[in-house]
């Protein structure tokens, strides 16, 4: 799976946690998920726990803690899914 295809899933998994449908549109890799999506930290985890549903990966908290931007989590994903 290249990012792309990654960034595409991670996108379809937060997007019912957004609150800034604007930053949504504009998703880069630099995006945080609290300061530009607007998404809290309640939502934060369920976030976590879908993406370790749609990868069958299971998240740390160290590797939870790291997920704050688009890109900290694709490197996250990537990581287990190597693993895996």
């Amino acid at each position: 799976m290249n990012k792309e295809e990654l960034l595409s899933k991670l996108k379809t998994i937060i997007a019912p946690y957004v609150q800034n449908q604007e930053a949504l549109k504009n998703l880069t890799e630099n995006t945080d998920f609290i300061k530009d999506l607007e998404i809290n930290s309640a939502n934060l985890v369920d976030v976590i726990l879908d993406v370790e549903d749609e990868f069958d990966i299971e998240i740390d908290n160290e590797a939870m803690e790291k997920m704050l931007t688009v890109k900290a989590s694709i490197e996250v994903i990537e990581n287990k899914l190597a693993i895996k």
